[in-house]
């Protein structure tokens, strides 16, 4: 009894030892990880854009022409009074919000639209994560 007593559970030793192995794979790991928010942020707003501009484009083709720029992206929501043939389910849920927590920014004059996130700093322009996202189909 007395020897199975002493094997069971784990020395200081043992713990101390798992302790560094995983604060060496943190210390290795962690750096590749840390930093990457950014990058994630920008392939998100990316993804949005994306989402925003298919839905667009069924808008389009059951109306005929995308909202204008009052109507805005809201229109994809709700219905817009001059949406003939608006499908009753709306084209999105909600209307979305960048990851930065700022709202997509969105022009057009019926036939061609521009859709962008201002990124980190809400604002036109800049540089490095305070870059603006563009729609891919921006003019």
């Amino acid at each position: 009894m007395r020897r199975l007593r002493a094997s069971a559970g784990f020395t200081l030793i043992e713990i101390m030892v798992v302790v560094f192995i995983l604060g060496l794979l943190v210390t290795l790991v962690a750096p590749k990880i840390i930093g990457r928010t950014d990058e994630a942020r920008r392939v998100k707003a990316m993804a949005d854009i994306k989402g925003i501009e298919e839905a667009m484009h069924l808008f389009k083709l059951d109306n005929g022409f995308y909202p204008t720029t009052d109507q805005g992206i809201q229109a994809l929501v709700t219905r817009p009074s001059n949406a003939p043939h608006y499908n009753p389910d709306g084209y999105l849920d909600k209307l979305p919000i960048d990851p930065w927590g700022n709202p997509y920014v969105y022009f057009s004059d019926g036939q061609y639209f521009e859709l962008k996130s201002y990124g980190a700093d809400g604002t036109e322009g800049g540089a490095g994560e305070n870059a603006d996202v563009l729609s891919p189909m921006a003019r």
